[in-house]
């Protein structure tokens, strides 16, 4: 087994993920998959923190004429949610879990404590961060990315449906070049979606590395925290 190259990662997984092939809800064979190989980083000594989107339960632009921060506020109470999905699957598998969320429910999970949660860390706990950044306007990718910041994260690793970054939709054209290593800034002029801007712009500022890879292929979130070379790496080079 590859030796890690990150100490310290934010593993970012979309809502979606966990729902799998059903499209909606959460498919807890996917989440036991996803849980197996957080215990595998747990087991090779790299500290996890991790961020759950909620899209697999509700997407707040899909709300209509709904006023938008109550529709972004129901997206967060949804990765509350996959946030205790997950905290369940990695504890049947004997790894301790803090739940922590940036809307207060002292009774499911901790308030964000970012002293608390360095040092659950630092204990090989993995955190689960819920709730995005608990204000309207901003996705869970810059949740992602305001967390890790603040845990001092090495490197995101950004679970995704495709294996990397591409020039267009490799679903839509056949023809799509994928890319290997980008700069934050030619993600930002491109407009490639890595992660929207506000969240590819904090992790610029902080010089934190994203690395984009396919959440399918078993084996790749070791392979992305030992180094390997997967998917499409964002960084300051």
């Amino acid at each position: 087994m590859s030796e890690p190259k990150y100490k310290r990662i934010m593993l970012k997984l979309s809502g979606e993920s966990l729902a799998g092939e059903k499209g909606y809800g959460i498919d807890f064979d996917v989440v036991n998959r996803i849980s197996s190989e957080i215990k595998e980083l747990v087991d090779l000594g790299i500290e996890v923190g991790a961020v759950v989107g909620g899209g697999n339960i509700w997407r707040g632009r899909n709300g209509g004429e709904m006023d938008r921060t109550t529709a972004d506020y129901m997206g967060m109470l949804a990765t509350c949610i996959n946030a205790m999905a997950l905290q369940d699957s990695l504890e049947s598998m004997g790894v301790v879990t803090r739940v922590q969320t940036a809307i207060e429910m002292r009774e499911i999970a901790e308030p964000f404590i970012r002293r608390k949660a360095m040092r659950h860390l630092e204990k090989g706990r993995v955190v689960i961060f819920a709730s995005g950044t608990g204000n309207p306007y901003f996705s869970t990718d810059t949740a992602a990315a305001l967390r890790a910041a603040e845990i001092e994260a090495d490197v995101i690793l950004l679970a995704k449906k495709i294996d990397g970054v591409y020039d267009s939709d490799p679903n839509i054209n056949k023809n799509a070049k994928k890319y290997d290593k980008l700069t934050f800034q030619e993600v930002l002029e491109k407009d490639l979606k890595v992660m929207d801007s506000t969240a590819t712009s904090l992790c610029k500022d902080n010089n934190i590395p994203i690395i984009v890879f396919a959440l399918d292929e078993v084996g790749n979130i070791r392979k992305a925290a030992c180094g390997e070379k997967i998917g499409t790496i964002v960084g300051n080079f």
